[in-house]
């Protein structure tokens, strides 16, 4: 059976490593607190409308992403 990556191993993945930027920054950028983005990056969070938007404006695509 197919067992899907949390949305955080993701984003990690295709957005923050391949910019080089580490959790402080990225979480910076999104306006958000180093914290909140860690969770979400170790799958503690889900992502949150509010997120999906953040990121879409941060790293582009659309908020379905």
């Amino acid at each position: 059976m197919h067992n899907p990556s949390h949305p955080g191993e993701f984003i990690r993945r295709v957005c923050l490593n391949p910019l080089e930027l580490t959790v402080t920054e990225a979480a910076e950028g999104l306006g958000v607190s180093r914290n909140t983005l860690s969770m979400l990056l170790n799958g503690r969070f889900g992502i949150s409308p509010e997120m999906a938007i953040r990121l879409s404006k941060g790293f582009g695509g659309g908020p379905e992403t």
